[in-house]
């Protein structure tokens, strides 16, 4: 199975509302089977009742420290008017290769929903989290993520005794991954 599976997600963030157009400059034969999946972190029926919380719907939120939120159903609509706030869109180009006879396309497919699911839950706890984040600077950030990597080794250390995990950590920070 080898090199019959692979899953790659590359992903380009652009000042705008999601209105531009193979922002990843595919080829057009490339192009042409891409499905572009629209996300709206606002509307509740793109969220599975399993994955819905009230403390992290974007549609009820109201952010203390930025004022932001709730969106409402025409947030977007909304949002080309008001130039002075920001605004971010991800474009996620989601690339999924599963080379297995009777299965291939069952199981891209499922890739594609949950892809799907991660990102729009992410990005609806991202808006809801934003007094979290906000007021973080790069330091903060580099610190949180420093903690967060020695607490992930204290447990794959713990769980995974046989992993070296320096030497994995090294060939993932330096993309030498084969």
């Amino acid at each position: 199975m080898k090199d019959s599976f692979f899953i790659k997600i590359e992903t380009w963030h652009k000042p705008d509302l999601g209105t531009q157009e193979n922002v990843h400059k595919l080829d057009s034969s490339t192009w042409q089977n891409v499905a572009v999946v629209p996300i709206d972190i606002a509307d509740r029926s793109q969220v599975s009742a399993a994955d819905y919380k009230p403390d992290e719907d974007p549609a009820i939120f109201k952010s203390v420290k930025t004022g932001r939120g709730p969106l409402g159903p025409n947030w977007k609509k909304e949002l080309v008017n008001k130039t002075e706030c920001p605004r971010m869109c991800a474009y996620k180009l989601v690339t999924v290769k599963f080379k297995w006879w009777g299965l291939q396309t069952k199981v891209e497919n499922f890739i594609h929903e949950q892809e799907k699911r991660i990102f729009n839950n992410f990005h609806r706890q991202l808006f809801c989290w934003i007094d979290r984040w906000v007021e973080l600077n790069m330091d903060d950030i580099r610190r949180m993520e420093a903690e967060t990597q020695r607490e992930l080794d204290e447990v794959c250390v713990y769980d995974y005794p046989q992993l070296n995990l320096s030497v994995l950590h090294n060939k993932f920070a330096n993309n030498r991954i084969n």
